[in-house]
């Protein structure tokens, strides 16, 4: 039996139809993906792991990269030295756009928790890069990370990067587990000027020094060599440093 509604009643009735009808026809209007697409936004975490996804598209991982491209790995390098490179990228010190794009609207705060969040992940290596360099070369670069050469004022790498060659806390890098073409990528844009760290720009005075055959040995005797089981970088003051490096905070 249908009720006849008149007057007031009617009116109020039509209002809520009218109502609801609008809000069907407002959801109808979302499309199934649109309605999924929001669903998986309401479930991505706010995480500082999930806002470095940015990150690891390059330097894979946990920032554990690969030894056999260009990306370096960035995880597990003291903090400071993460630090210093962020901030260097986001003042022109170091030139590459798409890090340039990345971190240069982000404050000294953000780039410090970036930084810290790295420094932290421990992932394994991989094994040594496969090079098959001359004997001259390997000779060459042995000696270079591991004596330098007066002659030429060069410090050995390990005078500023440890023994071990797996960096000093707060700010100074390991070298090993790195790409052979990053390392002369990087060692020959401090050559030519490309890239700067704050004064004295100790590493620009080393490669200065160096010439292009010397980067060369250096990079693959670096990249063909093992990483040592649970490598990280040794205390503050286990170096002396051979020269005054302005990212190296001075100890008291």
């Amino acid at each position: 039996m249908s009720i006849l509604l008149r007057g007031p009643e009617a009116r109020r009735a039509v209002r809520r139809w009218r109502s609801g009808f609008l809000v069907a026809l407002a959801l109808a209007a979302i499309s199934p993906a649109a309605q999924a697409a929001e669903a998986d936004s309401a479930a991505v975490p706010d995480t500082i792991k999930q806002r470095l996804t940015a990150c690891t598209a390059c330097h894979g991982e946990q920032g554990r990269a690969t030894n056999d491209g260009y990306y370096p790995r960035i995880a597990g390098k003291p903090a400071g030295y993460l630090y210093n490179q962020l901030h260097n990228f986001r003042e022109g010190r170091r030139q590459y756009p798409m890090m340039t794009y990345l971190v240069d609207h982000l404050s000294d705060a953000y780039l410090q928790e970036i930084a810290a969040y790295f420094a932290d992940q421990h992932p394994p290596y991989p094994p040594p890069q496969p090079h098959d360099p001359s004997e001259a070369t390997r000779a060459r670069g042995d000696l270079l990370v591991n004596k330098g050469d007066a002659g030429k004022q060069i410090p050995a790498c390990i005078a500023c990067h440890g023994s071990a060659m797996t960096g000093v806390q707060p700010a100074t890098p390991g070298l090993l587990g790195l790409p052979r073409d990053y390392l002369v990528s990087q060692i020959g844009a401090w050559k030519n000027g490309a890239r700067h760290a704050l004064a004295p720009d100790c590493m620009a005075q080393v490669a200065q020094r160096l010439s292009a055959e010397d980067i060369g040995a250096v990079a693959s005797w670096l990249a063909a060599q093992p990483v040592p089981a649970g490598a990280t970088a040794v205390a503050p003051g286990s170096v002396k440093l051979p020269l005054a490096c302005g990212s190296v905070p001075a100890l008291n």
